[in-house]
């Protein structure tokens, strides 16, 4: 396997198939799939003509979060300095994913374990096979939950259920993922990755401009009062009602015609 396959890349239909591909390791990040991965999102970013961005794994896993393989006290020496990895690589993917104003769709293959599990919380739309499995696997290893676990699954969850899920680092299956509203959905295994591209193609073929409006707006309530966002609402609106978007929106519909979105 070379360096550059660690992440698989794909571009069809305006979506950008991102697919992390270490099997063997069930998906684990070592410091070269960081950084193939950050390339992806940031083409993303600077790409006019992707307009969204579908993650997945490949194999029986999605991801197992950080591979352990380079981290072994067992071999002697300094303990290492886990807050710099943190700051060097996850919490750049977590802030490209989050500020990226496309839509993210993450299909869930298999277990999400540690970071894994919370870059797969960070995307936009989840769904997960049904036999895959959510992990906040730190709490077996004596570690805090980081890619943003802490801060997104008391928003999602509540703070009982974060708290028991972190603590406990008991497997969440998809089913409950999905009832609890930690995911968009749950689905057949073999019709996960069809769903997901339908999902991100239909994604692609829209109002783009809008949508990622959209997606600042509702993360941006988390820390908003309701008059600065009904603020930041009157201010987006004003710059989607300028948009090619919304003129060809409104047109299709009185035309009584499918609309042709640019992302504009």
């Amino acid at each position: 396997m070379s360096e550059s396959d660690t992440v698989l890349s794909a571009f069809a239909d305006g979506v950008l198939t991102l697919t992390l591909n270490r099997p063997d390791k069930l998906n684990a990040f070592n410091e070269e799939m960081h950084l193939v991965l950050r390339a992806g999102f940031e083409r993303a970013h600077a790409d006019a003509s992707v307009r969204a961005v579908l993650l997945t794994g490949a194999g029986r896993g999605f991801c197992a979060g950080q591979d352990l393989g380079d981290r072994d006290p067992r071999k002697g020496g300094a303990p290492p300095d886990l807050g710099r990895t943190i700051e060097l690589f996850y919490n750049p993917l977590i802030r490209l994913i989050r500020i990226l104003e496309k839509p993210v769709i993450c299909a869930v293959n298999g277990v999400a374990a540690g970071a894994g599990a919370n870059i797969a919380l960070a995307c936009d739309i989840t769904l997960a096979a049904r036999s895959a499995r959510f992990i906040q696997a730190f709490a077996k290893i004596g570690l805090v939950p980081d890619s943003g676990g802490t801060w997104s699954l008391p928003r999602l969850l509540g703070e009982a259920r974060a708290k028991a899920l972190a603590l406990t680092a008991e497997p969440l299956d998809a089913e409950t993922a999905a009832s609890w509203g930690l995911i968009w959905k749950a689905v057949d295994d073999a019709a996960l990755l069809d769903e997901a591209k339908a999902l991100a193609t239909k994604l692609a073929a829209g109002p783009t401009k809008g949508l990622g409006m959209t997606k600042r707006a509702i993360q941006a309530a988390a820390t908003n009062s309701l008059d600065e966002q009904l603020e930041l609402e009157r201010d987006l609106q004003r710059e989607a009602g300028r948009s090619t978007d919304y003129a060809e929106g409104v047109a299709a519909f009185l035309e009584k015609r499918k609309p042709e979105f640019r992302g504009q």
